[in-house]
C-alpha cells in the first residue's frame, strides 16, 4: 500500500501496555490517505494569466483591468477566491500575481474569471478593498482545472464574453482572450523512499503470531499527530519488512519535522493494539539507514499519575532510504498521456421491473437520476477532461437480448461490432435504449466484462499508445462467478488497468470487498499467481449518498496512486 496523504485530524497515540486505537480512527485516516497527498499525488498547482484583445472601456486612455477568480462548489454556490494586480493602460495585459490552488484529481473544479476595467477614481484603493460591483466588466470565462492541467502545454486560451441583455432578450458579445497557465509547484515532486522493518515484535494475539503495520504521523506545532502514510498488513509476522512507503518531503513539512511511527497489530474488529512506536524526524530516519543500527520502540505507559515510555526490544530498522524527483500525476498528463472511461451495468433480473418505482432501473419522469444514472454521470463528468476523443466503451451483463441467450457482456448501444458511445449523454442514452430492447435474466458475471477491458488495454499497450483505461462497473448483487473474477482480476494488474465497482440497492456487499485489496490481501488466482497491484476500488452506494464524501471522490480517490504504481514498476516516464 504505501499510502501517503496530508491535512488529516486526529490522535492516533496510545497509552499503556494494552492501549488500541479503534477501527473507526484507522478507517478515517483511510479515507483522507486515499483521498489526499498520495505519492505526492495532490498538487500544488500555481496558475498564472494574460489577456489580449480586451475591450477598450476608458475615453483618454486604454482599459485598466483586473483579473477576478472566482470557484463554483458542489452546491452552486460562487466563491470569490483570488484577484490579480491592477494593469495599468493595458488592452494585452500580463499580470504578475499568481494564484495557487490544490489540484484534486477527484472531483471536477469549475472556475470562473471575470476581466473588470477599475475606474481612475479607484485606482489608489487596495485591490483586496475595491468592489467590483462599482467596476465595468470586460469579460468572463470558465473552465474546470482539469481542463488547463491535461493541456500539453499546461495552457488554456478561452474567449472573454460579455452578457448583453435588451427587452427581447440576452446575448453574449466576444470581447478578447483570456490565457490560463498552470505550473505544478516543483516542491511536490521531492519524495523520500523508505523499506521499514521491525524485529523481534511482542505478541498480542495469544494463538497466533502479530499482524503488524505501520502508520507514520507528523507532529504539528499543537502536539497534534496527523497520519500521513500507512503500510500493509503483513500476516503472522513478528519480524516483518513491509513494501517502500514514499513520504512527500513538502508533505511532512521539511527532513527536519518530527515524525511519529506507530506499529499496530491488526485485530478484524476495528480494535488495533499499539506494539510500540518511535519519534524520529526523515534526517533521523536516514542517519539509521547509514549506521544500519535498528531504533528501540517505546510504549507509552501508565504509572501512578505519570505516563512513562516503556523502552521495549523490538527495534525498528530503515532497510532503505532514498531521495528522489519523482514524477508526478500531472506529468504524466503533460506528457500526453490519456484516461480511457469505460463502463459495465448490470441487467440483471434482480434489478426489478424498470417500468416500475421500486426497480433500481427505474427511469423517472421528472428527470431524477436513479443510481446507475448518477454512478455514470459523476464519474464520467470528472474522467471525460482525460480523454481526448471522448467516445466511451459501453456493455451490458446479465440480461437476454431480443431473441437470443442471456449475454454476459453486451454492446450497450445495440450494435453487433462497435461498443463505443460518444460522450455521457451517449451513455445515458444507450443505457435508456437498452432497458426497452433487453430482458433482465442473470447471473451477476464479471469475468466476462473484465476480459473484455483487458483484452482493450492489452491491444493499446501493445501499441505503445499512451493510454491508461478506467472500467467502472454498476451491480445490484453479489458477484457469481467469484474465482473466474479474481481470476481475470489477477490478470489484469499486469495491464494499465483500474476497476472501479459501484454497489447499488440493498444487498450485503461483504463478500465484493474481497476483490479490493485495501485490507492488505492481494488477489490470488485459481494457479496461485498473486496480483502483482490493486486495481480495484468498491463503494456501495449507499455508504456515501448523502454524506460529506460523494461517490466519485470515494470511487476516484485511489486511480491516480494506481495509475503511478503502474508506471513507477514499470519504469514508464513521462515525455515531457
Amino acid at each position: 500500500m504505501g499510502n501517503c496523504c496530508s491535512d488529516v485530524g486526529g490522535r492516533m497515540a496510545a497509552v499503556g501496555g494494552t492501549a488500541a486505537i479503534t477501527g473507526n480512527q484507522i478507517d478515517a485516516a483511510d479515507m483522507y490517505l486515499k483521498s489526499r497527498d498520495i505519492h505526492g499525488i495532490l498538487s500544488q498547482i500555481e496558475l498564472s494569466f494574460s489577456a489580449t484583445n480586451l475591450r477598450d472601456r476608458d475615453v483618454f486612455s486604454k482599459s485598466d483591468p483586473m483579473l477576478v477568480v472566482y470557484i463554483k462548489e458542489r452546491d452552486g454556490a460562487v466563491i470569490e477566491v483570488f484577484r490579480t494586480e491592477v494593469v495599468l493602460n493595458s488592452l494585452n495585459p500580463t499580470w504578475i500575481k499568481k494564484y495557487t490552488i490544490a489540484y484534486h484529481f477527484e472531483v471536477v473544479q469549475t472556475l470562473l474569471f471575470h476581466v473588470f476595467d477599475v475606474d481612475t477614481q479607484f485606482l489608489n484603493i487596495e485591490v483586496k478593498m475595491l468592489k467590483v460591483e462599482e467596476q465595468q466588466s470586460l469579460g468572463e470565462a470558465s473552465c474546470a482545472l482539469s481542463e488547463i492541467v491535461t493541456k500539453p502545454n499546461r495552457s488554456l486560451t478561452l474567449d472573454l464574453v460579455r452578457r448583453v441583455e435588451s427587452v427581447s432578450s440576452t446575448h453574449s458579445q466576444h470581447h478578447g482572450k483570456l490565457t490560463v497557465h498552470a505550473e505544478e509547484c516543483f516542491s511536490s515532486r521531492t519524495t523520500a523512499e523508505m523499506m521499514l522493518s521491525c524485529l523481534d515484535l511482542e505478541s498480542k494475539d495469544l494463538f497466533s503470531k502479530c499482524d503488524p503495520f505501520l502508520v507514520i504521523s507528523k507532529l504539528v506545532e499543537s502536539g497534534i499527530s496527523i497520519p500521513v502514510c500507512k503500510t500493509e498488513i503483513l500476516k503472522n509476522d513478528h519480524n516483518p519488512t513491509w513494501k517502500p512507503v514514499f513520504l512527500n518531503i513538502q508533505q511532512v513539512g521539511s527532513k527536519d519535522s518530527p515524525l511519529v511511527i506507530e506499529c499496530f497489530n491488526f485485530n478484524s474488529n476495528g480494535k488495533h493494539d499499539l506494539i510500540g512506536k518511535v519519534q524520529k524526524s526523515l534526517a533521523d530516519l536516514e542517519k539509521i539507514h547509514s549506521g544500519r543500527e535498528g531504533e528501540n520502540l517505546f510504549l507509552p505507559t501508565l504509572v501512578g499519575h505519570d505516563c512513562e515510555n516503556k523502552i521495549l526490544k523490538s527495534k525498528l530498522f530503515v532497510e532503505k532510504f532514498s531521495e528522489t524527483i519523482q514524477h508526478t500525476f500531472l506529468d504524466y498528463l503533460a506528457g500526453g498521456f490519456e484516461l480511457n472511461f469505460m463502463v459495465a451495468i448490470d441487467f440483471t433480473a434482480s434489478n426489478g421491473n424498470p417500468r416500475l418505482p421500486d426497480s433500481l432501473h427505474y427511469i423517472d419522469p421528472s428527470g431524477r437520476q436513479n443510481a446507475y444514472q448518477k454512478a455514470i454521470y459523476e464519474v464520467g463528468e470528472v474522467l471525460q477532461f482525460y480523454d481526448t476523443d471522448k467516445c466511451f466503451p459501453a456493455w451490458g451483463f446479465g440480461a437476454r437480448p431480443i431473441d437470443g441467450p442471456v449475454s454476459h457482456c453486451f454492446n450497450l448501444n445495440g450494435s453487433n461490432n462497435y461498443c463505443k458511445v460518444e460522450g455521457i449523454r451517449g451513455i445515458m442514452m444507450a443505457y435508456t435504449s437498452a432497458l426497452f430492447n433487453v430482458s433482465l435474466a442473470g447471473p451477476t458475471l464479471f469475468g466476462h466484462v473484465i476480459n473484455k477491458a483487458a483484452l482493450i488495454a492489452s491491444q493499446s499497450l501493445a501499441d505503445e499508445a499512451q493510454k491508461y483505461f478506467v472500467l467502472l462497473i454498476i451491480t445490484d448483487g453479489v458477484v457469481t462467478d467469484l474465482q473466474e473474477t479474481k481470476d481475470a482480476l489477477v490478470k489484469a494488474s499486469d495491464l494499465p488497468l483500474s476497476i472501479l465497482i459501484v454497489g447499488v440497492g440493498g444487498a450485503d456487499f461483504k463478500e465484493m470487498e474481497i476483490l479490493d485489496a485495501d485490507k492488505g490481501e492481494r488477489l490470488e488466482s485459481s494457479t496461485r499467481r498473486v496480483a502483482s497491484r490493486d486495481i480495484v476500488q468498491f463503494v456501495p452506494f449507499r455508504d456515501v449518498q448523502g454524506g460529506e464524501v460523494s461517490i466519485v471522490q470515494a470511487l476516484l480517490a485511489e486511480l491516480p496512486t494506481q495509475f503511478l504504481t503502474y508506471m513507477r514498476s514499470r519504469d514508464i516516464k513521462p515525455r515531457i
